[in-house]
């Protein structure tokens, strides 16, 4: 007589944490922080409400981990357009333009999770707005700490307002992301884009040359 073995009782298998976490980026970037319910994480992410607790902690340390994946990834043209080996203009208008791709593909959600995931929630959601927040400031600070190079480097007329400038420019990628969500289409994003560029102060030595 054959010996069948029983079917094994241990853990139940582990989930995809990679597939987990990118279900719930797509899920909190279409509707938002506070229009997503675990129930519906829990779904996307194929777990368990205690699961997604053990593995997350919380919503909101779930949507804090989900907002580093989107900087490093769908949201990466930030950090690229600044690391491009070009002068500062050139890396801002290369985010702008590849802003308005991006916040109009149609095989994911309009605008951009960081620049409209959590603007204003209820107050039990205020760590989720804050963390949004913090992140939307820390890429103005690296823009402004980019802007302040190229002043030195006489890429840009001495008293230029380093901050005003950065601050400028994170609005109209702002801006461009709210207006992907209501519709406009990439053509004419790419128009706002090049248009902000004309904002850029001429520098020293092009209007010497």
């Amino acid at each position: 007589m054959i010996n069948q073995a029983k079917p094994s009782r241990g853990r139940p298998r582990a989930f995809d944490r990679e597939h987990a976490l990118e279900a719930a980026l797509l899920l909190f970037w279409e509707q938002g922080y506070e229009g997503t319910s675990i129930s519906q994480l829990t779904s996307v992410m194929k777990i368990t409400p205690p699961s997604l607790y053990a593995a997350f902690g919380s919503k909101e340390q779930l949507y804090q981990e989900v907002l580093k994946r989107y900087l490093s990834s769908h949201g990466d043209f930030i950090t690229t357009g600044l690391a491009a080996k070009t002068n500062v203009r050139d890396r801002v208008a290369i985010i702008l333009r590849e802003a308005a791709v991006r916040f109009t593909r149609t095989n994911f959600p309009p605008g951009c999770l960081v620049a409209n995931g959590a603007l204003r929630c209820a107050s039990e959601h205020q760590l989720a707005v804050e963390a949004t927040a913090a992140l939307r400031r820390s890429i103005e600070m690296v823009l402004n700490e980019r802007i302040k190079a190229a002043i030195r480097a006489k890429e840009l007329p001495v008293g230029t307002d380093a901050l005003g400038l950065a601050g400028f420019f994170a609005a109209v990628v702002q801006g461009m992301s709210v207006q992907a969500i209501d519709g406009t289409s990439r053509k004419k994003l790419l128009k706002v884009a090049d248009l902000a560029m004309s904002a850029w102060p001429v520098s020293a030595r092009r209007s010497a040359g």
